[in-house]
């Protein structure tokens, strides 16, 4: 990912991806504290180009390879994450979802809520996840 630390202001750092930026100005990754705040994760690579076109495992792969991105760029990991919020096409899309989350998080998950929804920003796009995590006190 084209990741960057794009702004300071009031104890809130902004890590953003350029590929996203022109869909809205929205930073990627925000860090209050030893808080981590991860905007929804779609499946586009480094390049902005969409992954796994009609295939949700393929896409969860990807988002969460950009999400492991995102949380180093903000000085976390995996291990940090406490809850994940997914949006989900179709609920078909859950098993491979699924699948894929266990494989990043194969013991004491983290809490979850999915959502089915009418669709996402990208049409082709058959899921988001946004993620919250949190850090120990001075890790940077």
């Amino acid at each position: 990912l084209l990741l960057c630390v794009i702004d300071f202001c009031a104890g809130v750092r902004v890590v953003s991806r350029r590929a996203i930026e022109p869909l809205g100005g929205i930073s990627q990754a925000t860090r209050v504290g030893d808080h981590i705040f991860l905007s929804g994760q779609v499946a586009f690579d480094e390049n902005g180009e969409l992954v796994g076109d009609g295939d949700a495992k393929t896409q969860s792969e990807q988002i969460f390879r950009n999400i492991e991105r995102l949380l180093a760029k903000a000085g976390a990991s995996l291990d940090d994450v406490t809850l994940l919020t997914t949006f989900l096409t179709d609920a078909e899309h859950f098993a491979d979802y699924s699948t894929v989350k266990k494989r990043y998080f194969p013991k004491d998950p983290p809490a979850g809520t999915t959502v089915i929804v009418a669709g996402l920003l990208d049409p082709r796009l058959l899921l988001e996840v946004e993620v919250h995590a949190v850090v120990e006190p001075g890790d940077s």
